[in-house]
């Protein structure tokens, strides 16, 4: 068996916390969990957990939304997760959000988009919205009419 990642004894979650969806089982739906699972199996369906891994008998088809994500197997959707390993067995066909880290091995099949994002998507948005704000001001400071864009602002905010 491989040594995964997440799954050694430094790792925060209990091993009685840890849920196996073994290579006999086939699960249709969604499955939410507070703690971390171990996909050996067949999973069609979002999963939304604190710690997920693929491991090589295993696939799922839908979305993936966890802290700690791990692929070794298949994964057939979108995974968003602050970490990401996929393994040299893993293969993703779908796009990859991830907030911290994203750690690909050597033989990893990918097909999708990469993303990196920080925050929550809201917070993203604003940023760069206000970001974008921004770079119209500096770029309008250095007309004639300098004030003019200040008093628009200030209607849009009132």
């Amino acid at each position: 068996m491989k040594n995964y990642m997440f799954g050694d004894k430094k790792n925060k979650i209990k091993d009685s916390e840890r849920s196996l969806i073994s290579e006999t089982v086939s699960i249709e739906g969604t499955i939410n969990s507070s703690g971390a699972i171990d996909v050996a199996g067949l999973v069609k369906g979002p999963v939304i957990s604190k710690e997920l891994i693929v491991r090589d008998t295993g696939s799922i088809t839908g979305t993936i939304e966890a802290d700690d994500v791990e692929i070794h197997g298949h994964l057939d959707g979108k995974v968003t997760a602050q970490n990401i390993v996929i393994g040299a067995t893993g293969t993703v066909k779908g796009d990859i959000e991830f907030g911290v880290n994203l750690r690909t091995e050597n033989g990893a099949d990918i097909d999708g988009y990469i993303k990196k994002t920080s925050g929550s998507k809201s917070k993203l948005t604003d940023s760069f919205l206000f970001n974008k704000k921004d770079k119209k001001e500096s770029s309008t400071s250095t007309d004639s009419s300098e004030d003019r864009p200040e008093v628009v602002n200030k209607e849009a905010i009132a």
